[in-house]
């Protein structure tokens, strides 16, 4: 990345907003992806709705590995005047780890039923479906 990069304002980043011409912004700087689509894991699609709004958030969630962030730099173009992006954008991470925290603790409890229910569910499953043949055999009327 050189030192005399370019600074984009939002809207200039935003214009590139389809499959054609996809740009994105991530910690404040601009990529330009339109070449990576179709090289994407999680297909263009993601890259294209992560147009015209900051994508920091969407792409550390994902958990990329350190091989695509450094890929990630093939495709720097400028950076971005966080000056310029819109209020509902423009949200520091920590107001958002602070807005999401207190649901946390509830969602930790569902997704622990949810994992239990994904292991013992179709060990049920397994159990009626041996049980019904099991005595379905044995209480079949004889034709003597």
């Amino acid at each position: 990345m050189a030192s005399n990069s370019k600074t984009f304002t939002f809207e200039e980043v935003a214009k590139h907003n389809n499959a054609k011409d996809c740009w994105i912004i991530i910690n404040g700087k601009a990529y330009d992806v339109t070449p990576f689509l179709d090289d994407h894991p999680g297909g263009d699609e993601a890259l294209v709705t992560a147009t015209a709004k900051d994508a920091t958030v969407d792409f550390e969630d994902i958990g990329h590995s350190d091989a695509a962030i450094e890929d990630l730099k093939k495709y720097y173009v400028g950076d971005v005047d966080t000056n310029t992006l819109p209020a509902n954008v423009n949200k520091s991470k920590p107001q958002l780890i602070r807005e999401v925290n207190p649901s946390n603790t509830g969602n930790e409890s569902s997704a622990f039923l949810v994992k239990i229910l994904q292991f013992v569910l179709p060990l049920l499953i397994l159990a009626f479906a041996y049980a019904l043949q099991y005595y379905g055999k044995s209480s079949k009327p004889s034709d003597s």
